[in-house]
């Protein structure tokens, strides 16, 4: 198995210092755990939130901080972008979803309706709604354009941890505390499919590019592909050896991004499993980690309160 050293840049978020050639860019950045990254469709900026309340944009190519975004009273825990980039979309521990300007840099809506902790956010692909998933056991649908609830999907029996939407906007995907993910037609806003198979905690979804697969990361230390609409697993890899905690796929679907609880990001072949490479260089729990639009880079934030931008291996 090969290894990857970064070869664009890394952003490690502590003490400031000079770098030249190919030596890391290191910058004061978040003061505590970094919960997730998003980037822009265009792969010139990209977000990431933190236990310090703030969502953090940083402009990738000058490797410097576009925007810090306060607003939040407790712990950012999920984010994402609109299709457009205009917008971005945070959940956090203090109950409420939010919608930014990105331009603007301000809130322009907070969305409040779930009872605990927002953890996970996602943009619809024509960015008219959003979904968010909550440890208070139900996913919610709402219109970005007046900010109201449209629906509370009801199924999960524990914390919701993830949501993910089709490509074609047609299909929710959402991971759950009670072992399951489960699948939402999004216009009927009702259950179609219940997955099960993994034997703890579901903690990540993503649908493949062609929505007839998704994929699922647990803390049974397994990653599973599912056949959503017959309800079946079509392959499971269960060698981990730690809870894994994201999963997400390469937008040309020949490979998965995974993290787990040790302290290396994981590349595979989406069709066999095989690693294709160990990114190495966190120390601690990676909580999340995602291919850039182009899959030319891939960004992972942890408990380290590092945020590390990688080289994509080619694979081809």
């Amino acid at each position: 198995m090969s290894r990857i050293s970064p070869i664009v840049f890394l952003l490690m978020i502590g003490v400031a210092t000079a770098a030249t050639g190919a030596d890391p860019v290191v910058l004061t950045g978040h003061t505590d755990v970094v919960n997730a990254a998003a980037f822009t469709s265009d792969g010139k900026y990209l977000a990431t939130c933190s236990d310090d309340d703030t969502i953090i944009i940083w402009d990738v190519a000058s490797a410097k901080k576009f925007a810090t975004l306060k607003g939040h009273d407790d712990s950012v825990v999920g984010i994402a972008f609109s299709a457009d980039d205009k917008f971005l979309v945070s959940g956090a521990a203090d109950d409420t979803v939010k919608i930014w300007d990105v331009a603007k840099q301000a809130c322009i809506k907070t969305l409040k309706g779930h009872t605990d902790t927002v953890n996970s956010v996602a943009f619809s692909p024509d960015g008219k709604l959003v979904a968010s998933a909550s440890d208070d056991d139900t996913v919610r649908l709402w219109q970005v354009a007046d900010g109201k609830s449209l629906a509370i999907l009801k199924g999960h029996d524990d914390s919701v941890n993830g949501v993910a939407f089709s490509h074609d906007g047609k299909w929710l995907a959402s991971a759950s505390s009670d072992d399951t993910v489960r699948v939402w037609d999004v216009e009927k806003q009702k259950e179609r499919a219940v997955l099960k198979g993994h034997k703890d905690t579901v903690n990540s979804v993503s649908f493949s590019p062609d929505d007839k697969t998704i994929a699922s990361a647990s803390s049974d230390e397994s990653v599973i592909l599912w056949d959503w609409e017959n309800g079946k697993a079509i392959k499971t890899w269960d060698d981990f050896e730690e809870g894994v905690n994201s999963v997400a796929y390469s937008a040309d679907g020949t490979m998965l991004v995974v993290t787990t609880d040790e302290d290396d990001v994981i590349v595979m072949d989406a069709k066999t499993g095989k690693e294709i490479a160990t990114l190495e260089g966190h120390k601690g729990v990676i909580r999340d980690a995602v291919f850039s639009k182009d899959g030319k880079k891939i960004a992972s934030v942890g408990d380290d309160k590092d945020l590390r931008i990688w080289d994509t291996p080619s694979g081809k």
